[in-house]
């Protein structure tokens, strides 16, 4: 291998000399004052401008951007790592480090970044979409090499000028107004899988449990509900579906059953949502009522009665999410698929059981 060393601070690194172009590129500077100077503006100016600060005349801003396109500028953080030696890093943004699903795909992540030399940084978006954009570019600014993102809000095109100077993955979830690589699960098959297993055992009102239906992947999860009911004969009834289990599972179960005709089982959109409606059925004395969970969890398979899922795999998630990440890291024009599909798995266990077979406590 023909290569270069890159002097003290990087002692023992040594990068094929196909790395050395692009090196080339993140070592020669422009600088925020180098854009000002072109601008003919103050260098706080273009700070502004970076930032989308309103306070900014469309006249300014219309000088700055032009110049940072000449200059191709971009906040030096990963010239800043390259020259100081010190561990590059990848960041992770999702909506809840505490879900189990999330939880998983950050340890894939982890373990991958490790097999590559590097670290992680890892952040919570939580459910407020208007702050995504304020959580991420604060992460971006943390000298990060590469993104793994689970987005939450409804546009993600404030990332385009990011993408021309690092990698970002999408995971769980694709981008609006963006393209970019993602990987997801089939979330509308996975839907119509689940929905039509119950009613395979006779259960014909099925109630679909979520916390959000503003996000993108309950969205087509309801989609493969109702394609399932649809291809059964069935027509939705939209008083089977509930948001805001997440908080109100008890709550929401309890106006399930009062309704004239109600549910014999429940289709719970994901694992968060399975961890409170589980509970809710044992609280009520309903265990007679069936129910399948889009996301395996921690002791699904050991409860009484043990949980049929959808096996999202959030480890192989993970690991295909951050092997792109570091194929985009070494070659940034390599020709790739950009939306993956990953396919999940149903796992029946005793919760999904026939109207006749389920029994009450």
């Amino acid at each position: 291998m023909v290569g270069i060393h890159l002097g003290p601070n990087l002692t023992g690194r040594v990068i094929d000399v196909k790395h050395v172009a692009i090196l080339a590129k993140v070592c020669i500077v422009t600088t925020m004052q180098d854009v000002a100077e072109q601008a003919g503006v103050s260098s706080k100016t273009v700070s502004r401008v970076f930032n989308d600060d309103p306070h900014v005349t469309e006249e300014t801003r219309t000088k700055v951007r032009a110049a940072m396109k000449e200059l191709n500028y971009v906040p030096n953080m990963l010239a800043r790592t390259f020259r100081a030696g010190r561990a590059s890093v990848i960041g992770i943004a999702v909506p809840d480090i505490g879900d189990p699903f999330f939880a998983a795909i950050i340890r894939a992540v982890d373990q991958v970044a490790q097999e590559h030399g590097m670290a992680i940084v890892v952040t919570s978006l939580g459910s407020d979409a208007s702050r995504e954009r304020q959580i991420i570019e604060a992460l971006l600014r943390r000298q990060v090499n590469g993104l793994i993102v689970a987005p939450i809000d409804a546009d993600q095109s404030y990332l385009a000028r990011w993408l021309e100077h690092l990698p970002v993955v999408f995971i769980d979830r694709e981008p609006t107004n963006l393209s970019a690589d993602s990987f997801v699960e089939d979330d509308r098959g996975g839907a119509r899988e689940a929905t039509a297993h119950l009613l395979e055992r006779g259960h014909e009102r099925i109630a679909f449990m979520g916390d959000s239906d503003h996000i993108i992947t309950t969205k087509l999860r309801i989609a493969g509900y109702r394609d399932a009911l649809v291809d059964a004969g069935l027509t939705p009834d939209d008083d089977l579906i509930a948001m805001g289990a997440g908080t109100r599972a008890a709550e929401i179960i309890s106006e399930l059953l009062r309704l004239p005709s109600p549910p014999t089982a429940i289709f719970s959109s994901n694992a968060r949502t399975s961890l409170g409606v589980f509970p809710a059925l044992q609280s009520l004395g309903r265990t007679d009522i069936a129910l399948v969970s889009f996301g395996d969890f921690p002791m699904a398979s050991a409860l009484q009665p043990s949980v049929t899922v959808l096996d999202q795999n959030p480890e192989r998630l993970g690991r295909a999410a951050s092997e792109r990440l570091f194929a985009r890291i070494n070659d940034p024009d390599r020709q790739l698929e950009r939306r993956n599909v990953l396919a999940v798995n149903l796992i029946e266990r005793a919760s999904s059981a026939s109207p006749q077979k389920a029994t009450k406590p």
